[in-house]
């Protein structure tokens, strides 16, 4: 390990706060075909979509969180079932920084659902909901990184392979216990060449395992695809309690262990490390998944993927720039162990304050590849300010003063270098709103000045 002396202002905390759960409605049109459910999205196939993502301030159309940008979840509801059922998700995901949407066509006893309609629903979302990055006027205008999974619930799971069957489009799937359908999600796993992950309870009698979640699995091509198998899990446990499908496994699945609460737990076990990899471009959290592949507890599983090799490298210029020359398509640094949100490229300025250990992993189609540790280390130091401060916890504002009229740009970053506000102003007095709340250490940077840590509470 190298180890590299810069002089920083150095701090021992570490701030991790998730984010709160907004909501909002949209209705997506597919001009090519009718029906649907939902109105307001143009001539042709109506898409209602629920649509929850990180925020500030819960609620109904409430601002996205402003940084970093967030990457998307297509989710598909299992036969006769809401998307309300997989409230249990969406309050799981969301807050750890994923925008969720929910299809709701398909949703009906009679007429039976079509499954080939709502595999292209899914798609389709998948694709609007990348391109509303660009819309301007949208919630979700410069907030939306450039990367999808698709991920289904039974009828939904089946679903989710007709999405992704030859599409490249996305980043990965993950099927719920996912059924065969009409035309035949089985048959079209040859064509899926994208990462994937499928979970089944052993004791699911609705849609068996042998007869539906393996021969799934069991028929995608992609290189990089993982089976994992709940002891004593059923079909329904995944969502929440839903009427239909709890009486449809009532009449059908025999020998559940476990309870719903506890399929859930094993099951974000696996699934967080997982959309951390595919999502968030992180070679450590492949391995960590692998990991808990070969040695949990009360599951049987198999996986294909490639472990990340320890082979990436970083290199120093002595101006606290670092940088790797290991080609790949994503990038991700780390801050002794933690994600650095935001830092995706091949180099990286380190925050003023923040020695420590850096590494980075590189995502490539060829596999992911993980550097050693560099260490950067701090010295704590007073400075004089040219500028005051107080915060005023009753209106949740932060107020400067300068000893001089000032122009230029100040942020407010926590210390992982995520960006809570950033203003250009030009006055002798400034209030700047912070997070909700979220109590602990920020910087503090004003253009021309030295950064100063402070502490809000």
């Amino acid at each position: 390990m190298k180890s590299i002396l810069i002089f920083l202002f150095f701090s021992p905390f570490y701030i991790c706060c998730q984010y709160q759960i907004g909501h909002t409605t949209l209705t997506f049109n597919d001009p090519t075909r009718n029906g649907g459910f939902g109105s307001g999205g143009g001539p042709g196939r109506q898409i209602q979509t629920e649509v929850y993502y990180p925020t500030y301030t819960a609620g109904e159309n409430t601002p996205v969180a402003t940084f970093p940008d967030f990457p998307v979840i297509v989710f598909g509801h299992g036969f006769a079932m809401g998307w309300d059922a997989y409230q249990n998700i969406w309050e799981h995901l969301v807050p750890q920084g994923y925008i969720m949407a929910f299809v709701r066509t398909e949703g009906g006893l009679i007429p039976a659902p079509s499954h080939g309609d709502f595999g292209q629903d899914l798609a389709l979302v998948s694709t609007k909901m990348l391109a509303l990055d660009a819309a301007a006027g949208s919630l979700f205008n410069g907030k939306v990184k450039q990367k999808s999974v698709i991920m289904g619930h039974s009828m939904g799971g089946g679903a989710t392979m007709l999405a992704a069957a030859n599409n490249a489009n996305i980043a990965g799937i993950v099927g719920l216990a996912p059924a065969e359908t009409n035309p035949s999600a089985i048959g079209v796993c040859t064509n899926i060449s994208v990462p994937a992950l499928i979970f089944s309870g052993s004791s699911d009698g609705v849609t068996p395992p042998a007869e539906h979640h393996l021969p799934i699995y069991q028929g995608i091509a992609s290189t990089c695809k993982s089976f994992v198998s709940i002891t004593g899990g059923a079909h329904c446990y995944f969502a929440n309690s839903n009427f239909n499908c709890d009486f449809g496994e009532s009449t059908s699945s025999q020998g559940i262990s476990i309870s719903r609460a506890e399929q859930q737990e094993k099951t974000f076990w696996f699934l967080d490390t997982w959309l951390q990899y595919i999502l968030g471009n992180d070679c450590f959290a492949l391995n960590d998944f692998q990991g808990k592949l070969n040695n949990t507890l009360g599951t049987v599983n198999q996986g294909t993927c490639t472990p990340a090799n320890t082979t990436a490298t970083i290199f120093y210029d002595n101006m606290s720039t670092l940088w790797t020359t290991t080609p790949g398509t994503a990038y991700q640094w780390y801050w002794n162990g933690q994600i650095m949100l935001g830092e995706t490229n091949d180099t990286l300025i380190p925050p003023v304050d923040l020695g420590g250990n850096y590494s980075v992993s590189v995502f490539s189609s060829s596999g992911c590849e993980v550097s050693s540790f560099i260490t950067l280390q701090g010295n704590l130091s007073n400075l004089t300010m040219d500028y005051q401060w107080f915060y005023d916890k009753d209106l949740n504002e932060l107020h400067i003063t300068f000893k001089n009229p000032y122009t230029g740009t100040i942020r407010l970053n926590d210390l992982l270098g995520r960006s809570i506000q950033r203003n250009l102003v030009q006055a002798h007095q400034v209030k700047l709103s912070c997070p909700n709340s979220v109590q602990g250490i920020y910087l503090l940077q004003v253009e021309g000045a030295k950064t100063q840590r402070i502490y809000l509470n």
